[in-house]
């Protein structure tokens, strides 16, 4: 049997962890193809991306955002993030979870989680893009109400072709 938990990561050890699965995330990203690498070096290089990971609670601190935790049999499995775009209007960031727990519904138990505290948050809408080689991710997205729609932001020329955008009202 499996136990499942999704908690918010509060503690430092909680948030070492996370950037433990960023790290991982952005590493199986680079090993995909050749565009996903491309991609990721020009969103993720790594001098920014160690950055990141250094302000990672600050850029996703409550109540602005979030940073989700998800634990199978108590070992870090998965991570999800938000932060605020505007007012009413939040993205999701960083929703990986390892290849040894997929196929447990983490991601989907993530997102869920991700969206019903954006909810209570008094957000109204969620976005967030996605790689078009990701097709688990976009089939889960999908599955889960979020419809395709234009880019929310200025992306490079170079990616424009390789991403993909989703929303759902909350």
């Amino acid at each position: 049997m499996t136990d499942l938990t999704i908690r918010h990561a509060t503690t430092d050890t909680d948030i070492s962890a996370v950037r433990q699965l960023c790290w991982a995330y952005r590493d199986a990203l680079f090993s995909l193809n050749p565009q996903e690498r491309t991609i990721t070096e020009i969103f993720y290089p790594t001098e920014y991306f160690a950055a990141l990971m250094d302000r990672l609670a600050d850029e996703h601190a409550r109540p602005n955002g979030m940073i989700l935790l998800a634990e199978l049999n108590g070992d870090p499995v998965g991570c999800g993030m938000t932060h605020t775009l505007e007012p009413s209007i939040c993205e999701i960031k960083r929703v990986f979870v390892t290849q040894s727990a997929r196929g447990h519904s983490v991601g989907r138990t993530l997102c869920s989680a991700l969206m019903d505290q954006a909810r209570l948050d008094g957000f109204h809408t969620m976005r967030l893009d996605t790689s078009k080689s990701l097709i688990p991710a976009r089939t889960l997205y999908g599955s889960m109400g979020f419809t395709e729609r234009g880019p929310y932001y200025d992306v490079p020329e170079i990616a424009r072709d390789f991403l993909c955008y989703y929303e759902i009202a909350l």
